[in-house]
């Protein structure tokens, strides 16, 4: 149960004496004294009257996901929503909660993706005014999608903290409503429904539900339910690997903040677990599991086979999760239920997701090789990968007596054959390096393999995240050009919000502490690369 010192602290506004809405903050309230106790939500949940807008998604079994881990898998298909996006439910049950006069003034929200759609479509359906502030990254498919909703865009900064501060300002200029993506209890009841509708459709025994995990919206109000309707059910939050921020207030008890979020899955890169979700979760998830990329890219693969539908990362994270969960714990004839919780991604970012399914579902191993540099090696190399289809092979001439190769090879499902096929070419004298989990590796070396540059000293590599808008780049030359030469440099374009960039410089020792200066100015979450195995053995 709650401690009493927790608290609950969160903003509510009045009207002065002109009508003006006034924002504050109260003092700090013990949790005993106001807080809206998990049980409580069922009541809430029930009394969700969202259904002339949202729909009752169904719940598909999924044959082949289910042959493939020995269990009964279960889709919730949240993308079936409107939006394609549960997002909608919290968004549609906040507003039905608010004044006459609220609804006149009108709303706000900061959103780079489903929760602006999700608002957008309830205050077009309520005839409330909506605004909604977008980071210059956001998607354009995202971004229309809004105003066809006939909500006002606008665009402000690179990331959500930028735009989430412009609209503070403007419900304090404009006395707009702000809609929070998550961390309400209206908005927690909305998403909660979903855990209604899924014990209606399945009323047989459920093992285990698998919920995604952002802010915790979804994740706080189906968990709330499950665990008073039907304890016995297990709930597991997913999150991905480098966004983990519920897992890291559950280790530490508190609310963190993460130092750094990536953004592969946008629809939950986010830094800190509400406050009130937190309340709630950290007393009704059994674990939580975290799952990478090459993971959830395997997941977005699997519900395309099972459902010939396309799920966006966070979408099929919680799919990933139960695959990871079956794999951990070897269960199975279980009935597994994940909660496929959206489908707004960029038909570009299918590229960069195929390219990086095969390692998610562990069916392809990338090895880094040193083989001699002779007649007949190549042969004898192949020779012994039996009947192991190659999928990449890269090389250049390094010098007269060894090769590097960057390889590609399929396998079959699970880490027992790579580690037995780098076993194998290790008792035959190869130097083997096994780069499936390296991550510079594939996302830049893999493109890259092309030969060393003896010439270059001083040689440092930092890998970058920029913003994928105009200027960004010139923003980064401009900083760093003039004053450290760049002897390196890799981009490609992964149809997100950001591009993944890998630099070289030549940076004398001494100018170390200038260069970590410069980079903190710049503002990109970056990463220095320099001992990284896969750029010592192809290009150092």
């Amino acid at each position: 149960m709650q401690n009493l010192s927790d608290i609950i602290h969160t903003p509510v506004f009045h009207h002065d004496l002109s009508g003006r809405i006034r924002y504050y903050w109260p003092p700090k309230i013990t949790v005993k004294t106001i807080a809206i106790m998990p049980q409580s939500y069922l009541k809430r949940i029930l009394d969700a009257r969202i259904y002339d807008l949202a729909v009752e998604t169904p719940l598909e079994f999924a044959p082949l996901v289910s042959k493939r881990t020995a269990n009964q898998v279960w889709l919730k298909r949240e993308d079936l929503q409107p939006v394609f996006s549960f997002k909608v439910r919290g968004a549609y049950n906040k507003l039905l909660q608010l004044t006459q006069q609220q609804k006149h003034i009108g709303v706000i929200a900061a959103s780079a993706g489903n929760h602006a759609q999700g608002l957008a479509l309830a205050a077009q359906h309520l005839g409330v005014k909506a605004t909604i502030v977008m980071p210059k990254t956001t998607p354009s498919i995202k971004v229309e999608a809004v105003r066809r909703r006939n909500a006002k865009v606008m665009l402000v900064g690179d990331t959500y903290d930028e735009a989430s501060a412009y609209a503070m300002a403007l419900v304090e200029e404009k006395q707009l409503t702000y809609i929070p993506p998550f961390d309400d209890p209206d908005v927690i009841a909305g998403q909660g429904t979903v855990a209604m509708e899924i014990l209606r459709q399945h009323p047989g025994p459920i093992d285990a539900v698998f919920i995604p995990v952002g802010g915790g919206g979804l994740c706080a109000g189906m968990a709330a339910y499950i665990k008073y309707v039907r304890p016995e059910i297990k709930v597991y939050a997913v999150e991905p690997q480098d966004a983990a921020c519920l897992k890291a207030a559950m280790e530490a008890k508190r609310r963190v903040t993460l130092s750094q979020v990536g953004i592969f899955a946008d629809g939950v890169a986010v830094a800190k677990i509400g406050r009130e979700t937190f309340r709630v979760l950290k007393d009704t998830v059994d674990d939580v599991i975290t799952a990478n990329t090459d993971e959830m890219c395997a997941a977005i693969k699997d519900i395309f086979e099972d459902t010939r539908s396309i799920a966006e990362p966070a979408g099929a994270l919680a799919l990933a999760g139960l695959k990871k969960y079956v794999n951990n714990t070897g269960v199975k004839n279980q009935t597994l239920i994940a909660i496929d919780s959206g489908a707004n991604t960029n038909f570009d970012r299918l590229r960069y997701i195929s390219e990086r399914t095969e390692i998610g579902e562990q069916r392809e191993a990338i090895l880094a090789v040193t083989i001699p540099e002779a007649p007949g090696s190549y042969k004898t190399f192949c020779a012994l990968l039996g009947k192991h289809a190659i999928t990449e092979f890269n090389y250049r001439y390094s010098n007269e007596h060894h090769a590097q190769i960057f390889v590609g090879l399929q396998i079959t499902p699970g880490k027992a054959q790579r580690e037995e096929l780098v076993a194998t070419l290790q008792a035959k004298d190869y130097h083997v390096i096994d780069m499936t989990d390296n991550e510079m590796a594939k996302l830049h070396i893999r493109h890259m393999v092309g030969g060393r540059a003896p010439q270059v000293e001083n040689e440092i590599v930092y890998r970058f995240e920029f913003p994928e808008r105009p200027g960004a780049l010139l923003k980064f030359l401009t900083k760093l050009a003039g004053r450290w030469n760049i002897s390196m440099f890799h981009y490609r374009n992964h149809g997100s919000a950001f591009g993944r960039v890998l630099v070289g410089m030549q940076v004398p020792t001494s100018e170390s502490k200038a260069l970590i200066e410069t980079l903190n100015e710049l503002g990109y979450p970056y990463w220095d690369e320099t001992q990284n195995e896969a750029y010592q053995y192809f290009l150092a």
